[in-house]
C-alpha cells in the first residue's frame, strides 16, 4: 500500500512526487514512456521561452550558460533531480485504470511495455498524464499519409525538400527557421491574419525578415483541405477559393491535447463542455476524495492554459492537503 501513486513522470508529476516524497509520505510514479517525455519530443534544438529558474522543482537549481535553457539541458536537469531525490519510476508502465475502494483506497492497474498487467494499492492517487501522445487532427483527407507527421523532430530529412507547415504557433516558427537552413522551400499555412503575437520575442524580427527575403512562403487566412501524394490543396478563409502547392512532405503543427479518458474512467466530473476536469484550485482534489489533479491534465480546451512554470507548483497543494488530511484525523 503506497500513501501516493502519481500517474505520468513529467515535470509536473516529478514536483508532486518530490513534494509528497518531503511530506514524508511514500511515493510510486508510473510512466507510460520514459521520465519528462513530452520534453524528449520537442525538436532536438529547440529553446524554452522561459528562464531556467521559472522550470525548477523540488529546490534543486537549474544552472545553464545562457539565460534560457535547450531541450538537452532541460532532459539532463530533470533526470538529475529525480536521481537526487531517488524517486521510484516505473518507465514504461502504462496505467490503465483508477478504481476507488470501498474503504476509500484506490486499485491502479497497469501495463507494462512486456505486456505484464500489475496492481497497486494506493491511499492517493495523482494524475499527472501529459498531453504530446495526442495531437489535434485536422480530420481532412490524406492526414494520413506517411508523408505527414504531428512532430518536428530536426530538420535534416527535409534537405532539399517541399515543406508544408500547418500552424503559426512557436512551434511552426521555430521548424521553418530550421528548414530554411537545410535549403528547404518552406509554405506556412496558417488560419490567422498575421503572424501571431504569441511568437518569442527574440525569434520573431529574424521569422519576418526571412518572410520579407522570400526564404520563407506565408499563406495566411488560410487552411489546407486536402493532402495529395506530390501536392496539397489549400483554401482561402477570406473567399474560398483554393489553389495546390506542390510538396514532399507535411508537418501538421497543430497542437495537442490532453487525454482525458482515464479521468472520466475514474469518476471525475467534467466541466460542462466536457474539457475540463472540476477540482478544487486550492488543494487540486478532484470530486473523488484522494484523487488529484496535476500539470497540464488540469487544463482547459487550450492545452498551453498550464505551463511547467506553473503546474509545478501544484504537487505542493497537493502534498499540502494529503498531509494536512492525515494530520486531521489521527
Amino acid at each position: 500500500m503506497e500513501d501516493v501513486i502519481i500517474i505520468g513522470a513529467g515535470p509536473c508529476g516529478l514536483s508532486a512526487a518530490i513534494e509528497c516524497q518531503l511530506q514524508g509520505l511514500s511515493v510510486k510514479v508510473i510512466e507510460k514512456y520514459n521520465i519528462v517525455h513530452s520534453i524528449y519530443l520537442y525538436p532536438t534544438h529547440m529553446q524554452f521561452f522561459s528562464t531556467s529558474e521559472m522550470l525548477e522543482i523540488g529546490d534543486i537549481p537549474f544552472v545553464t550558460p545562457g539565460d534560457k535553457p535547450f531541450r538537452h539541458e532541460a532532459l539532463a536537469y530533470y533526470r538529475r533531480v529525480a536521481s537526487h531525490y531517488n524517486l521510484q519510476v516505473n518507465c514504461y508502465e502504462e496505467a490503465l485504470s483508477i478504481d476507488r475502494q470501498p474503504g476509500g483506497t484506490f486499485i491502479v492497474r497497469t501495463r507494462t511495455s512486456s505486456g505484464e498487467e500489475l496492481e497497486y494499492s494506493a491511499r492517493h492517487v495523482v494524475l499527472s498524464s501529459g498531453y504530446f501522445d495526442h495531437p489535434n487532427l485536422l480530420g481532412i483527407p490524406g492526414e494520413d499519409m506517411e508523408k505527414v507527421t504531428h512532430y518536428f523532430r530536426e530538420a535534416h530529412p527535409y534537405t532539399g525538400m517541399k515543406v508544408a507547415i500547418i500552424g503559426g504557433s512557436n512551434s511552426a516558427v521555430d521548424a521553418a527557421m530550421e528548414l530554411v537552413r537545410v535549403d528547404a522551400q518552406v509554405t506556412i499555412v496558417y488560419r490567422g491574419e498575421g503572424i501571431s503575437s504569441h511568437i518569442k520575442p527574440w525569434v520573431k524580427p529574424l521569422f519576418e525578415s526571412m518572410i520579407d527575403k522570400g526564404r520563407i512562403q506565408m499563406l495566411t487566412s488560410s487552411r489546407v483541405i486536402s493532402i495529395l501524394d506530390d501536392r496539397v490543396v489549400t483554401q482561402s478563409l477570406t473567399d474560398g477559393t483554393t489553389d495546390e502547392l506542390e510538396n514532399d512532405f507535411v508537418l501538421a503543427l497543430t497542437g495537442f491535447r490532453p487525454d482525458r479518458k482515464l479521468l472520466a474512467s475514474a469518476g471525475v466530473q467534467m466541466s460542462d463542455d466536457m474539457d475540463k476536469p472540476v477540482f478544487n484550485p486550492e488543494t487540486m482534489e478532484s470530486n473523488i476524495p484522494g484523487l488529484y489533479i496535476a500539470g497540464v491534465v488540469a487544463s482547459g480546451r487550450n492545452a498551453n492554459e498550464v505551463f511547467i512554470e506553473s503546474g509545478r507548483g501544484h504537487g505542493k497543494l497537493i502534498a499540502s492537503h494529503i498531509a494536512n488530511t492525515a494530520a486531521s484525523e489521527s
